[in-house]
């Protein structure tokens, strides 16, 4: 093998090299952002349906305080 060959071997072989780190890198961070963005979406599903349970049961008890009779005070006995 000559020189040149062997050189042109090892740029071959580094220039793979940086491309298959590159690579690694850009699928570990994409592999990173999707669990960022799924649990981004878990805990905000979560929260929704917090709010929407909150909100229920305050219109229940809206519904509950508008349905029930007011009261009235007690009658004042006593001298005028």
């Amino acid at each position: 093998m000559s020189l040149t060959s062997k050189t042109k071997g090892n740029e071959a072989e580094s220039l793979f090299s940086r491309a298959r780190t590159q690579s690694m890198s850009l699928d570990r961070i994409a592999s990173e952002q999707d669990a960022v963005s799924q649990a981004r979406e878990a805990k905000t599903a979560r929260l929704r349906e917090l709010r929407l349970e909150k909100e229920a049961e305050d219109r229940a008890a809206a519904a509950a305080l508008a349905a029930s009779p007011k009261q009235v005070g007690p009658k004042r006995v006593g001298k005028r």
